[in-house]
């Protein structure tokens, strides 16, 4: 058998300049002494091997004879036979939530999201926030070998300055949601966000603007077509989750009777660049979908796991050809931003569902987390593997420690079940972007690591504080109901009182007015009045939906938390504030029961409204 270092010593990639073969050219930086994985489409490997670095970008990599032969460096950096190899692509993330860390746990994703996140995102979520929680994330992805990250934020201007100034790439994605937003009162505002974003950003050497409509369920066919012209206008990624619960594709098929993969074709968005990311509620029509497309995907198994979202059929995904990066999501969500820890997860889950221990191999799982990673993102041209011409994003990994000892080289492949198996994020010693240090020997050299916790710090305090006062509220217990489900409704109500309904009613009847559609409820109102006037009432209101034969067809039931009341007239007229909804899971005892009758009829040419109500109130037992 022919020896490993003597068979990839045969191996050479060089510059691919005029000047490929001379002596002596200039670089500034010569990695020597390392096993060399460059993750190219070959996987080559070259051990002892080198790479030479010139201004930003990877002049060469071959065998280290070859090179020290041809280049005259500046600087040689001697590897000390540790693993060099390209920086880790996070492909999917949130990183200005490394302020919220912590905050809620263990809660289903509509209590987490609705209840915790959001609320403190509306209170605390302002641009220096966002610098502030992104330093902290790109100090912790400095640390564990990530050299890129795919984010969806607020202020993603304020993420990219961030990004930019600790000297990591990224593609940062300006969220646009039809609610209201910490950085926006409407959609309108958002996308004009995003477009001064991308125009002032576009061609930067680190950052690449993106369009982020949130998701299908959190915008509209209108955005979703708007956000997708605007990407293709300045050719730039669109990020969006896609499938991520079983819920959402349950909602979609209803709604609009069609998954959502094909509905964000309908509304074109599958134009653009996109990177998908969860996608773990995706069919093999919607794969072909997506690969005939030119998506990425971005796994992200320890967010999927831990919001119990399901498990993504990855190697499916694999085999129709797509390209499938790896995430760590938001770090409220996972806690942590840790891609080695990722990469081992993506690895074992594939395994798991398919009850087969060959299924993404360690080299596949690497594969996903650099190159497949950066081109899911649509920047492999740029980054993702050791190759002359891409970007210089390197990492040196130690796999010499205690955890991950004895080495064994017989097959090439040990080295990636290494570091997939075996490795650690503290493994990562040293991180270069775009030619230059950001961590040697451990030591981060663009960031004050203790003043980023320090302050990190204070803000989990004011927050511990605006939740304690918050979670005395009823708002607040109600989000947090078993099987309730927030709702959204517009609606404006003219009121006349009618002292002769019959008379109304019968009108209806006359043969010029063509009743197109009818509806009859039954209303059943109790309601809870508090000690504390500034807590409201709530409402438990059932509607049943009754035919003309006064046979039921269907029941509601809808929990209303009423604010106090305010109300103002303006000649005749009067107005008061909405009310929030949830459906709750159990109807409780109340104070006061109102029972009405309601019927409504639609006209081809005019519309009224007429009903009758019986109030009666009684005293809870």
């Amino acid at each position: 058998m022919v020896g490993y270092e003597h068979r990839y010593a045969a191996m050479y990639f060089g510059s691919n300049s005029k000047d490929k073969g001379k002596m002596n050219q200039a670089i500034d930086i010569l990695f020597t002494n390392a096993l060399v994985l460059t993750m190219d489409e070959k996987l080559t490997q070259f051990s002892p091997g080198a790479v030479a670095v010139r201004g930003d970008q990877i002049a060469a990599v071959g065998p280290e004879e070859e090179l020290k032969k041809q280049f005259k460096a500046k600087e040689t950096f001697d590897c000390g036979g540790r693993i060099l190899m390209p920086g880790l692509v996070n492909a999917h993330t949130h990183v200005p939530m490394t302020l919220l860390r912590g905050l809620a746990d263990d809660l289903r994703l509509d209590v987490w999201l609705m209840g915790y996140m959001m609320p403190v995102e509306r209170k605390f979520v302002s641009p220096e926030f966002v610098r502030l929680g992104t330093a902290l994330a790109c100090a912790e992805q400095i640390r564990s070998g990530v050299t890129t990250f795919n984010d969806m934020y607020y202020f993603e201007a304020d993420v990219a300055q961030a990004a930019s100034e600790a000297g990591l790439r990224a593609v940062c994605g300006q969220t646009v949601m039809k609610f209201p937003a910490p950085d926006a009162d409407a959609y309108e505002d958002s996308f004009a966000m995003a477009r001064d974003f991308i125009e002032k950003w576009k061609d930067h050497p680190l950052i690449v603007p993106a369009i982020a409509p949130h998701a299908p369920y959190t915008t509209t066919p209108e955005i979703l077509h708007s956000s997708a012209e605007l990407a293709m206008e300045f050719d730039v990624p669109l990020h969006i989750h896609i499938s991520e619960t079983g819920l959402e594709v349950e909602n979609m098929r209803r709604d609009n009777g069609m998954p959502v993969v094909p509905y964000v074709k309908k509304q074109g968005l599958l134009e653009a660049k996109v990177i998908a990311a969860h996608c773990v509620h995706i069919d093999p029509g919607e794969m072909r979908t997506l690969k005939h497309a030119g998506a990425g995907v971005a796994h992200n198994p320890s967010s999927n796991m831990k919001l119990a979202s399901g498990f993504a059929p990855v190697q499916k995904m694999l085999e129709t050809g797509l390209n499938v990066g790896i995430g760590t999501d938001g770090p409220a969500s996972n806690n942590d931003l840790d891609m080695f820890e990722e990469v081992r997860l993506a690895s074992f889950i594939a395994k798991t569902i398919s009850n087969d221990p060959t299924v993404l191999p360690a080299q596949t799982a690497l594969t996903m987390a650099t190159r497949l990673g950066a081109q899911a993102l649509h920047i492999g041209h740029l980054t993702g593997s050791i190759e002359a011409g891409k970007r210089a994003d390197l990492i040196v990994v130690d796999v010499s420690a205690a955890h991950n000892s004895p080495q064994y080289r017989r097959d090439p492949n040990n080295a990636y079940a290494q570091i997939v198996y075996s490795g650690k994020s503290t493994d990562v010693s040293d991180v270069m972007v775009n030619g230059k240090w950001l961590m040697r020997a451990h030591k981060l050299l663009t960031l004050d690591e203790e003043s980023l916790v320090k302050e990190a710090g204070a803000i989990a305090k004011k927050i511990d504080a605006f939740l304690i006062e918050r979670e005395q509220s009823v708002l607040s217990k109600l989000i947090a109901l078993g099987g309730s489900m927030e709702e959204e409704s517009f609606e404006v109500q003219v009121k006349l009182k009618i002292t002769e309904p019959d008379r109304v009613v019968q009108a209806l009847k006359r043969p010029e007015i063509e009743i197109t559609a009818f509806k009859h409820y039954r209303q059943f109102d109790n309601y809870f009045f508090f000690e504390e006037d500034s807590q409201g009432s709530l409402r438990i209101r059932e509607d049943d939906l009754v035919n003309e034969k006064n046979e039921t067809l269907n029941v509601r039931s809808r929990l209303t938390l009423i604010g106090q009341k305010s109300e103002e007239s303006w000649d005749g007229m009067c107005c008061s504030p909405a009310a929030a909804s949830w459906r709750p899971p159990h109807r409780p005892c109340a104070f006061i029961e109102n029972t009405s009758s309601r019927r409504k009829s639609w006209r081809s040419k005019k519309t009224a409204c007429a009903g009758t109500s019986d109030i009666k109130i009684r005293n809870s037992s």
